[in-house]
């Protein structure tokens, strides 16, 4: 029985044990089966992700046209120079690169950048220069065999044939940035795409920048290149889409032609527009080279454009403010049309005679010996201080506030040309609440206000596109470069024949009044100087005009920083737009007549002192 009981265990424990080693073997058989069968497209997924990387192919960027078809920014062919890492990462890459830097010296600078971009996105060839010199590459290629995971390609870079004359109008291209990932401000980016910066490569970015493409290199399993996959590419990139401007690039051209031959080194800015808010040109100095930007600009390049005191890289049209000066006027006699409070044959009560003293203080006009008794039309001619500043005490502190602020003063235009800074004008009395205290200001504040000084800044863009109203139907454009904009303008609110009588003594601006050396007259140009006081140095002049007179067809306005007088400014808005006009009226087309600028400013200087508001002791 002992024996019998034995032999059942055995058999018992021997079945157990087969059991056991069955079901492990079912087991061990699944696991087969779902790595082998089941699983193998994602083995074969991760072996192909071990033995090839992906390449990112730049798409081409959309033509950016004139609108007469002529390329502002264009693509032009170019090679890009990348590094795969190998096993070693990052020690690798850098050794890589010191010897690169035996061949090519520009390398020397740019290790620690490549690293860290390989650091970033370690899978894929780390970019080393994005247009690289036809010279470079045959370097490079003499010495391929001692640099491992060099990777050349041919790609379309950006271009801009027109350079400094188009910089502020175009802006430039560049690598997406790590905070601008972060941020998703540029929708399907990734590390090493290159993005529009600035002007209408960023408005409009997502539109001309296209979609990328990718192919494959194929590497061995200490990452080293094995093949180069890109003649059959996985994904072909998809170019972007061109558009079209406003922009007349020959007028564009012949600005900075002229602004370079007769002011080199002089800050400032000049845009021309058509009536209703087409932008014809839109021109900043100095300027820069948005060329140097395609290479990716060395950090010490940055820095000089960063920390150069005449700030190349602010677009003055549109990111700069300065008093408005005289130009502002306008804005002063329209809102006191507008509200009834004069009409052009009105007369101040005091005659001017070379100032008018409120309260304990005098407030001078420009005009030592004074105007004598004016009327609008007159006190706009002769741009008569003391008359304006009547005008603006008539038209009361708040009342101008409120109006200037409807007319969209202290607000942006809108303009389709990235960030715009907006003016600065009160909106309210709450505003000098605010600085100075409850009372700790007078009204004597509209006395500055209406002569365009004081707590009133504008931009170039601004008073332009308010001349451009003067010149059309009476309501504000929305200054575009690509499409028009759609919407209900802002009204100045004036009547057909309050427009026609601003014209007329705009006109007579420049036939007989402080613009009558401009040059302008057979041209009927109609427009405003303007000297604004500048604390930190000599006073900044503005000249802002439309032709013709009688029936406008474009806007021209100029800001030129510590020129002393807008009579200065004058003779190159009016080349300006004749240079427009005789391109689009063949009688008007006549040699422009060279100016002595010089001798004019000299001329007047002694007559046209700066629209002073200094006390009298």
């Amino acid at each position: 029985m002992s024996f019998a009981f034995t032999a059942f265990r055995v058999r018992e424990r021997a079945i157990a044990a087969t059991a056991i080693i069955a079901f492990a073997f079912v087991l061990l058989l699944a696991a087969f089966f779902r790595a082998q069968v089941l699983g193998s497209e994602d083995f074969k997924r991760r072996a192909e992700n071990n033995r090839l990387r992906r390449l990112t192919l730049t798409s081409p960027r959309g033509t950016i046209l004139d609108r007469n078809g002529r390329p502002i920014a264009e693509n032009a062919p170019g090679f890009t120079v990348k590094l795969l890492s190998t096993s070693r990462g990052s020690d690798s890459l850098r050794a890589v690169m010191r010897r690169m830097g035996q061949f090519v010296p520009a390398a020397k600078p740019l290790e620690d950048e490549v690293v860290r971009r390989f650091q970033a996105s370690p899978f894929q060839p780390a970019l080393v220069f994005a247009n690289a010199s036809l010279a470079m590459v045959a370097a490079l290629e003499e010495h391929r065999y001692l640099l491992p995971g060099l990777v050349i390609r041919t790609e379309p870079r950006r271009f801009y044939a027109n350079g400094k004359a188009v910089a502020h109008l175009a802006g430039y291209v560049t690598e997406v940035s790590d905070q601008d990932l972060e941020k998703e401000k540029f929708p399907g980016a990734r590390s090493g795409t290159l993005v529009g910066k600035d002007g209408l490569e960023s408005n409009y970015d997502s539109l001309v920048r296209g979609i990328e493409g990718e192919s494959f290199i194929e590497v061995d399993a200490r990452g080293r290149m094995v093949r180069d996959e890109s003649a059959s590419p996985a994904l072909k990139p998809v170019a972007g889409e061109p558009i079209r401007t406003t922009i007349d690039l020959d007028l564009q051209q012949f600005i900075d032609s002229m602004w370079t031959a007769d002011r080199p080194g002089v800050r400032g800015a000049m845009v021309a527009m058509r009536p209703n808010g087409e932008v014809l040109a839109l021109y900043s100095a100095p300027t820069f080279d948005p060329n140097e930007f395609i290479s990716g600009i060395t950090s010490r390049r940055w820095a000089e454009l960063n920390t150069d005191e005449a700030k190349p890289l602010l677009n003055r049209a549109t990111r700069g403010s300065f008093p408005p000066g005289s130009p502002f006027k306008l804005i002063t006699a329209a809102i006191a049309l507008r509200r009834g409070l004069v009409n052009f044959d009105t007369h101040m009560p005091q005659s001017c005679t070379g100032g008018l003293r409120y309260g304990n203080r005098v407030f001078h006009c420009w005009k030592k010996g004074g105007h004598g008794s004016l009327d609008l039309t007159q006190a706009i001619t002769g741009s008569c201080n003391v008359y304006f500043f009547q005008l603006g005490l008539r038209i009361g502190l708040p009342n101008l506030l409120s109006d200037g602020t409807a007319l969209g003063l202290g607000q942006v235009t809108g303009i389709d040309l990235g960030y715009e800074r907006s003016s600065n004008f009160p909106p309210s009395t709450a505003y000098y609440d605010r600085l100075y205290g409850p009372r700790g200001w007078s009204n004597a504040a509209i006395l500055n206000l209406a002569i365009g000084q004081g707590e009133n800044e504008q931009t170039l863009i601004s008073i332009v596109r308010f001349y451009a109203a003067l010149s059309g139907d009476g309501s504000l454009p929305i200054p575009y470069l690509v499409k028009a904009p759609t919407g209900v303008r802002k009204s100045l609110g004036l009547t057909t024949s309050q427009l026609v009588g601003l014209r007329a003594a705009l006109e007579d601006v420049v036939t007989k009044g402080t613009a009558a050396r401009s040059g302008g007259r057979d041209l009927k140009v109609a427009g405003k100087t303007g000297t604004a006081q500048n604390p930190h140095g000599d006073n900044h002049g503005w000249f802002v005009a439309f032709a013709p007179a009688d029936n406008p067809k474009v806007v021209v306005g100029s800001i030129m920083e510590f020129a002393k007088h807008g009579t200065v400014v004058a003779p190159f808005v009016v080349r300006a737009i004749r240079r427009y006009l005789a391109g689009i009226d063949p009688a008007l087309a006549k040699a422009t007549v060279r100016l002595n600028i010089q001798e004019d400013s000299a001329t007047t200087a002694s007559d046209l002192p700066a629209d002073s508001t200094k006390p009298l002791p």
